[in-house]
């Protein structure tokens, strides 16, 4: 095979995956996609835990969710959040019963730190998707749940590319936080892209995106 072939073959693949990417994107953000078929059975969900108040906003969402439709549970939470670690495990055994037990923690390196720049983070973040690609490809997670923490952005990222790649379809869930009531949340800014249902607690907020689903708040 010549060079001039294989520049050829290379630009071709290039552009059908850029292509294919814009595609799914374009069904994501226009909210044209297949109806899902009801479940007859639980839905195995990835719960993206942040820290501080998006750990207490999750967990309240969690609260009034019968869990047996949701298991296995995998809570991804950074690996230096052990606040966040405690806050889970006493809510899990809080709402224990013989049918609900099925969880798991997962911990992954830090996407950004609080007050990280975002030329560090860039790094950081890239270290975290790595991490935890082999995590999205073994587990094949349903359903992401995730509320704003950059926390999500890489098992978000992987199941986003493994959709791309028709490998696995993961529906993705993003609440935006509680206290985002006039701009969106960094991570929500990048999930508008991504996620199958981007919701918002507070009117102003569906006012700048149309598709947007306001249902009130929620926490």
């Amino acid at each position: 095979m010549d060079s001039q072939l294989k520049i050829e073959l290379v630009l071709l693949s290039f552009i059908l995956v850029i292509a294919r990417i814009t595609y799914v994107i374009h069904k994501i953000t226009t909210g044209f996609s297949k109806v899902a078929p009801k479940r007859t059975k639980p839905c195995r969900t990835a719960i993206c835990i942040g820290s501080g108040g998006h750990t207490t906003e999750m967990l309240r969402l969690l609260q009034n969710v019968n869990l047996q439709n949701y298991s296995p549970r995998y809570y991804i939470i950074a690996q230096s959040d052990v606040t966040s670690l405690r806050k889970v495990q006493s809510f899990e055994e809080s709402k224990h019963s013989k049918l609900n037990q099925e969880y798991f923690i997962i911990s992954i390196p830090r996407s950004r730190s609080v007050g990280q720049s975002y030329f560090t983070s860039v790094l950081t973040t890239i270290a975290s998707i790595l991490y935890s690609v082999p995590i999205v490809v073994r587990l094949r997670f349903d359903l992401i749940l995730c509320n704003g923490p950059g926390t999500c952005i890489p098992i978000c990222l992987i199941s986003f590319l493994l959709r791309c790649a028709f490998i696995r379809e993961s529906k993705i869930v993003f609440i935006e936080s509680l206290c985002r009531t006039e701009t969106f949340s960094l991570t929500g800014k990048i999930l508008i892209y991504m996620a199958d249902n981007f919701i918002v607690q507070w009117p102003s907020l569906k006012a700048k995106l149309k598709r947007a689903e306001y249902i009130g708040q929620l926490m």
